[in-house]
């Protein structure tokens, strides 16, 4: 070995010195740059040439400077990402949905309902019970109604999160097809583009805080990008994503699709999948129980309302139920009968009476409602059930009565001068369904009204005696009573329960939310340990390469010096 090949093998020390203090100090400059993941030079001995064999090596290289980094964490910590912003997603919405309901307040559903009832219940002892029965109702409609609102306004406000989410990330697989397509160009025969790649990893952290992927990196340095197994970019081309609604029966489905082909994609994680779980979830649950609580709510006061009577007995009675012409033929059980069988309630077999008086004089005619769903045969169908027609016939031909349809469809029962009617004993509970002498009318959390003109019946027959807050009482007691609609709940016991389970719901997203931050958090702390910069490891780095320097120069010095000497010998 040569003076030569000493100080060659010096010059690759001070090279690799220069260079390794150029990582060095960008890690440094980098140490507070979020994202930055640390970068290292790889070093290696370069050996010397087998015909020399005096020649031990030519000194150092830099073989490559590449990220720090565990793939697999990585991994990990965009999947904690994608679960901690669903589960804070979802606690938002729920908070949303509890401020909305404000059960424990005064202001609350409970509250209303509990006036409503207890008004009924103390009516025959205040001076006008109508006026306060209609107020009572009226507001306790209103604020259905409004609670109502308040939800579809939620759900909306959902919707709307939902596209400009998905929009974004479809704008973000754009971006990481554009840098994979730089990334492996530059990569060609040359170091790994360190800043291009930390980029990328930064914006596939915003994609999983939007929805769940998987990334997979090709051989050439490209990130492909999956939901599911559904591959969504592949190299350079972003297949794309987008929101379709579909609308099965009643139900407005929401679902995110690669936009080139329209396959579904199962996203059930990140802020889009947070959204789509409570929009399908706690919103529609609690619009679909609002609607049941009004549907039976109403159901209920009718049955009660529409055989209870006053002092004076009624002279006219209408419907609130519009019956379409081509329906009003038709069996009420019929499923080819719109009118009927869009309603959230239904009669059934069994009679009603009425109760004609003239005078002093009174009789009582009872009303069949055949709804078996067999014809006189025996067998199952539905032309000798009976019909809303069958109901106007039967009434009609009573005397002193006429029954008839308005142009809207409503049925319309009228007594003859002299004449008063009463209605008792429904068990088909036909009379509520068509909305006849009704309190409410409407179907629905949106629909629910007292109804115009309203006498209110607080009276009731038990027998052949007049009570005269039988009905009064009847009704506020539904506070308690059990309804087959409500699954055998009352009415109230219905609604807190449900006013229960969003609680729950909310205190178990509140406690997934804090479990899945700590979890993120605590990978955050791993990746920043493996990927992290550390300024005080840098600073050894920093003394190394410094002395490393150093002593190569020096060898180079000794080197000259010695082959000064020989020079002058010679």
């Amino acid at each position: 070995m040569s003076l030569t090949s000493t100080m060659q093998i010096a010059r690759s020390a001070l090279i690799t010195s220069q260079l390794g203090l150029q990582v060095t100090a960008q890690n440094m400059a980098n140490a507070a740059t979020p994202g930055y993941t640390r970068q290292i030079a790889l070093l290696a001995a370069v050996r010397g040439r087998a015909s020399d064999p005096y020649q031990v090596g030519q000194g150092v290289a830099i073989n490559e400077v590449r990220r720090q980094i565990d793939e697999a964490l990585q991994q990990r910590l965009w999947n904690s990402n994608s679960q901690e912003y669903s589960s804070a997603q979802q606690l938002n919405v729920l908070s949303q949905l509890e401020t909305i309901l404000n059960e424990g307040t005064e202001f609350d559903m409970s509250t209303q309902l509990s006036s409503f009832f207890n008004t009924w219940t103390e009516a025959t002892t205040l001076l006008d019970s109508q006026a306060n029965l209609v107020n009572q109702g009226e507001s306790l409609a209103a604020f259905i109604r409004n609670m109502q609102t308040d939800l579809v306004q939620q759900r909306q406000q959902l919707e709307e999160q939902i596209d400009a989410q998905v929009l974004r990330a479809d704008s973000i697989l754009d971006e990481i097809a554009s840098i994979n397509g730089v990334i492996t160009s530059n990569e060609i025969g040359a170091a790994e583009a360190g800043s291009l790649r930390d980029r990328r990893d930064q914006i596939v952290t915003e994609l999983a805080q939007l929805m769940d992927v998987t990334v997979v990196e090709t051989n050439s340095g490209g990130y492909d990008i999956y939901s599911g197994s559904a591959p969504i970019v592949q190299g350079t081309r972003n297949r794309g994503i987008e929101v379709t609604r579909i609308t099965e029966g009643d139900t407005l489905t929401v679902r995110v699709e690669i936009a080139a082909d329209s396959t579904p994609l199962p996203v059930t994680s990140g802020s889009i999948g947070g959204l789509l779980a409570s929009r399908d979830g706690a919103i529609d649950s609690t619009l679909e129980k609002l609607d049941t609580l009004a549907a039976q709510l109403i159901f209920e006061t009718n049955k009660l309302h529409a055989t209870g009577i006053n002092k004076d007995w009624l002279t006219n009675a209408s419907g609130t139920l519009q019956i379409a012409t081509s329906d009003q033929t038709l069996a009420l059980n019929d499923p080819n009968n719109a009118t009927f069988a869009d309603l959230p309630f239904a009669a059934s077999n069994g009679s009603f009476y009425i109760d004609v008086k003239n005078g002093d004089t009174s009789s009582r005619v009872q009303i069949d409602i055949d709804l078996d769903g067999l014809t006189n045969a025996g067998v199952p169908g539905f032309a000798d059930d009976t019909s809303a027609e069958d109901i106007r016939a039967q009434l009609d031909s009573i005397d002193g009565i006429t029954a008839s349809f308005d142009p809207s469809g409503r049925l319309v029962i009228e007594a003859e001068p002299g004449f008063s009617f009463a209605f008792s004993e429904d068990s088909a509970d036909v009379l509520a369904t068509m909305g006849v002498n009704s309190f409410f009318e409407g179907t629905s959390a949106n629909t629910i009204a007292v109804r115009e003109n309203l006498t209110v019946m607080l009276g009731r027959m038990e027998g052949d005696q007049f009570i005269a807050n039988g009905t009064a009482l009847a009704i506020g007691n539904l506070t308690d009573t059990a309804a087959d609609g409500l699954g055998g709940l009352s009415v109230t016991k219905f609604w807190a329960q449900q006013a229960q389970d969003i609680a729950v719901k909310t205190g178990s997203a509140r406690t997934n939310a804090n479990a899945d931050r700590l979890v993120r958090e605590s990978l955050d702390g791993q990746r920043a340990g493996v990927s992290g910069v550390s300024v005080d490891e840098e600073s050894m780095n920093l003394m190394n390469y410094q002395r490393q320097y150093q002593s190569a120069a020096q060898v180079i010095t000794t080197a000259q010096e010695m082959f000064d000497t020989l020079l002058a010998l010679v």
